[in-house]
């Protein structure tokens, strides 16, 4: 599949390499599919997306090498590594030259930085899913396909779970919901602890980031067996509240302050969390 910018209206469409040259008036029709247009901003984070990815799957590459692998003019493809490099995604090297270079100033080419690689947490979405898709028809499909993602949900959260055991438990138990946030942040989830709407009923523990948000939209059981793992690091029971991945902006999970009494048990009064687009849910770097 051809992928088209924002960049390739035009005469400049002309300069692109390769086939692309013939592309239909609007391709960012095809891309965005269905026939309705992306809106220009989603249409550059797309394309900045598949910059990045680029240089993940082939290493530091010039601006010339990306324009030619995805089809876009090389001033399109700047235009985005400059905004890349400004977002911490990219950083420019001197490209490596085996043998004897040539004259002139050598070619820059753009490497992913920490940050940038971090971004793509979820670059392996699709094998998880299939790993769970093979997990479920395993084990005969329906409930009990069902029952056999929740094991594997529930033992992998329980590992996980290990690593925050000892920073929740040294914690004193009215700070220990900062100290799961705090284990969690380390962890690529951006979590933070804050008082609930009424704040004598409890605190509400937030994720603003979930690496593997796109998987638990088609297997909510391993949003279910985290919220289980965090009512059994706390200490006490939690209630979910929203999550990235049924469309939330942040991953919400109640914690009942301790001794509040059965009200703390019930689902508290809270501001509908801002629904997220696609591109929010932490899949790609900016």
């Amino acid at each position: 599949m051809k992928y088209a910018s924002e960049d390739q209206e035009g005469p400049a469409a002309e300069q692109t390499a390769g086939p692309a040259a013939s592309a239909p008036e609007h391709p960012e029709r095809r891309a965005a599919g269905a026939g309705h247009p992306a809106a220009p901003h989603d249409e550059q984070q797309g394309t900045r997306n598949k910059v990045a990815r680029s240089i993940l799957d082939h290493g530091p590459s010039t601006a010339a090498e990306l324009a030619l692998r995805l089809e876009l003019t090389q001033a399109a493809v700047r235009r985005h590594l400059d905004a890349l490099a400004a977002e911490g995604v990219v950083e420019p090297r001197e490209k490596r030259v085996y043998g004897t270079r040539g004259r002139g100033r050598p070619a820059r080419a753009f490497a992913l930085t920490d940050c940038g690689r971090d971004a793509f947490d979820q670059a392996y979405d699709q094998l998880a899913t299939e790993a769970l898709r093979w997990i479920a028809q395993s084990a005969g499909g329906g409930e009990k396909g069902e029952a056999a993602v929740a094991a594997f949900a529930r033992a992998r959260l329980a590992a996980q779970a290990e690593g925050y055991r000892k920073d929740v438990e040294a914690a004193e138990p009215e700070a220990r919901t900062e100290a799961l946030a705090k284990a969690l942040t380390a962890d690529g989830y951006a979590a933070t602890a804050r008082s609930a709407p009424n704040p004598q009923l409890g605190e509400q523990l937030c994720q603003h980031h979930c690496p593997v948000a796109h998987v638990a939209e088609q297997y909510p059981q391993l949003c279910e067996a985290e919220t289980e793992v965090f009512s059994r690091l706390l200490g006490t029971h939690v209630q979910r509240l929203a999550t990235i991945a049924h469309g939330d902006g942040v991953c919400t999970t109640f914690v009942p302050k301790a001794g509040a009494g059965k009200a703390a048990h019930r689902t508290p009064r809270t501001t509908k969390t801002t629904t997220a687009s696609a591109s929010t849910a932490g899949r790609n770097p900016a």
